[in-house]
């Protein structure tokens, strides 16, 4: 499928596609690898927390950003 026919497809379409790809591939025998740069940004997020310098906003404020 390219993106073309993607861009094509309705968001009812498109959402059904991407739960049927989701779905298979949470049936499959081996878990996905995550990227190199999640565990990154992980291990980032992770030394901001411990040092007490993250972040935080309320689940509100989170919607009201996007």
């Amino acid at each position: 499928m390219s993106v073309t026919e993607i861009q094509n497809m309705s968001n009812p379409e498109r959402l059904r596609t991407m739960e049927a790809l989701w779905e298979a591939i949470c049936h499959e025998s081996e878990e996905p690898q995550s990227p190199s740069w999640h565990q990154e940004i992980l291990a980032s997020r992770n030394q901001s927390l411990v040092a007490g310098k993250a972040n935080f906003v309320s689940i509100e404020e989170a919607r009201k950003r996007l």
